[in-house]
This record gives structure tokens, C-alpha cells and sequence, in this order.
């Protein structure tokens, strides 16, 4: 993140690369906010994509996805460049993911101590809905938080296994591991729904 000599102030955000942008918010932030934005710009859809995903839907996925770019705004004049950008990024949202889901999960415990209708309780044990839209929203109901995540970060964000250990602070063989894993539950589920 060094910079040796000032940088020109007049820039079309578009074309510089992410390492370029994040120079630029470190000096800019926050008088102005024009590489943020375009930061946030070109991550926008695939950052809702994972939450979306990973949640199991877009209300969720909405206020988790403004909470990453209020932690991405504030924490980037600290972003150090140990990693690239779009790892980073990822880190937070998988954080904030997590942080949702638990929120949720406690909610709905909450709810389920409260209630005093039995069937009601009981009605949270059933297996998940599958979304009505195919495509991988369908099949990810099937796996584990864990493995949904991992599947989410290499499909949806595109990451390298390395990048989705770093973010699981999780071992690279135990990253690719979980993902085959997934993935060959996944078939036999898609096989075993196929001949039915």
C-alpha cells in the first residue's frame, strides 16, 4: 500500500484495477468516495448473490449486504493488502453471514420456547422448503451451513480454494475436502431425485 508519489487527482475509477482503487480510498476516504464506490460497484451483485444464497433469502441478504459495505467503507483506510482485495471482502461477508444466520437461529429458538401450540414447535424440524427456482438455490438446502458457504464462495464469488480456506480459517486439503464432499451429496441427491 506504499505510494511513493502523489497519485493525479483526476481518474475514471472504471479503469483501474481493484489494488488501484483500494490506493486510492486509502487517500481519498472520506472527503471523497468515488473509488469505494466503484469498489462496491463491481462486487455489488455477487456480494447479494452469496448472501442471498447463504441466508435463504433477500431480506436477509439486503441488510447483511449494507452491513458489509458500512464495514468495507470504514475498515478500508485499515485494509493492508496482505490479501487481495476481493478476499477480503469476502472474509467480511462470510462474517457477517455467519453472525445473520446465528441471529435467526436464536430468534427462532426464541420463538419455539415461547409457543404454547406443540405442532407448532414441532413444525421447525421439518427439512427445509426447496425454493421453487432450480439452480443451485434448490440443491443448497441439502448441505450443511459450512459446506453451503463453500460452495457459495467457489461458485457464486468464484474464489480459488485458497482464498475460501482463508476466509474459513480452515486448512486447504480440509477446504477442498468439504467441497468434494458437498458436491458428491449433492449428486447422489440430484440422482436419487432424478429417477423419482
Amino acid at each position: 500500500m506504499n505510494r511513493t508519489q502523489p497519485l493525479p487527482s483526476r481518474y475514471d475509477p472504471r479503469e483501474l484495477s481493484d489494488e488501484e482503487l483500494v490506493v486510492r480510498a486509502h487517500s481519498e476516504l472520506f472527503h471523497v468516495t468515488r473509488a469505494y464506490e466503484e469498489l462496491m460497484r463491481r462486487y455489488q451483485r455477487t456480494l447479494f448473490n452469496v448472501c442471498a444464497r447463504y441466508l435463504g433469502n433477500e431480506r436477509d441478504a439486503d441488510d447483511v449486504c449494507q452491513e458489509v459495505m458500512l464495514k468495507v467503507l470504514y475498515g478500508l483506510k485499515n485494509f493492508e493488502g496482505k490479501s487481495k482485495f476481493k478476499t477480503w471482502l469476502y472474509s467480511i461477508t462470510y462474517n457477517e453471514c455467519i453472525t445473520q444466520y446465528r441471529k435467526e437461529r436464536r430468534k427462532r429458538r426464541l420463538l419455539d420456547a415461547l409457543s404454547l401450540d406443540p405442532q407448532e414447535e414441532a413444525s421447525d424440524e421439518k427439512a427445509p422448503v426447496i425454493p421453487e427456482s432450480g439452480g443451485l438455490d434448490r440443491w443448497l438446502v441439502h448441505v450443511n451451513p459450512i459446506d453451503r458457504e463453500i460452495l457459495v464462495l467457489r461458485f457464486v464469488a468464484e474464489l480459488e480454494f485458497q482464498e475460501i480456506a482463508d476466509i474459513m480459517h480452515m486448512g486447504l486439503s480440509a477446504t477442498k475436502m468439504r467441497y468434494k464432499r458437498a458436491l458428491d451429496r449433492l449428486r447422489d441427491k440430484f440422482a436419487s431425485a432424478s429417477e423419482a
